[in-house]
């Protein structure tokens, strides 16, 4: 009889369920928590891969290029910022009737060192922490159990877009369905450009630091 490899279920599933737990548990660790999420991540995929955890995220070494992340990133994420400012906070904000909350962002107003640690913070966070955990583990993941059939894919990039959005509920319904809106783009570009993790960490690095400098000039 052929033996059963639960490996390839069970890994993904305990390691949700630690993500989860570090996300909604108890303890809080605020924003070293993405952080520790990544290195599970990348520790679980080192059992579940046999010793190559990162190919398996989407870190292809092969397009980690000048040009891609220094130039196509960029211009991505610029084109991509100006979409958010011009059409979607606003039509969005039209909907809800109700604005972005920002005021946890308040203390970067012409705050200068602020905004320097802000962005260190953003792209080890946000850039590479959110990228990981959200395209590069949970996307990979739902592709590798359901297929990338357009069903399955649209389904994929939908619904965690939805949980992208629900983990930004400090920026108030608007900021989430911004969020939201955001992350399936996001994702979107990842499927795109077939699952090219090192290229969106950029775009989101970028996108975020664009987003920083605007803070800083209290144009937002």
């Amino acid at each position: 009889m052929n033996k059963i490899n639960l490996q390839p279920t069970l890994i993904p599933l305990i390691t949700i369920a630690i993500i989860l737990f570090i996300w909604f548990g108890p303890i809080r660790i605020n924003y070293i928590e993405n952080i520790i999420i990544s290195i599970i991540i990348i520790i679980a995929n080192y059992i579940e891969y046999k010793g190559k955890p990162f190919a398996a995220l989407g870190f292809q070494r092969k397009k980690f290029t000048f040009k891609n992340i220094l130039i196509l990133a960029p211009l991505a994420a610029l084109g991509l910022f100006a979409f958010y400012v011009f059409a979607v906070v606003p039509g969005i904000t039209k909907l809800t009737g109700v604005p972005i909350d920002y005021s946890s962002f308040d203390q970067l107003k012409g705050n200068l060192p602020a905004c320097l640690i802000a962005l260190l913070v953003v792209w080890a966070t946000a850039g590479f922490g959110e990228e990981i955990i959200f395209r590069g583990y949970f996307m990979r993941q739902f592709v590798k159990f359901f297929g990338e059939s357009k069903v399955s894919i649209a389904f994929n990039i939908v619904l965690l877009a939805c949980f992208f959005g629900f983990m930004h509920s400090y920026q108030g319904i608007t900021g989430q369905l911004v969020a939201g809106f955001i992350g399936a783009l996001f994702a979107l570009i990842f499927y795109l450009r077939k699952y090219d993790l090192w290229f969106i960490i950029a775009v989101h690095g970028f996108f975020d630091t664009f987003a920083i400098i605007c803070i800083y000039f209290g144009l937002a």
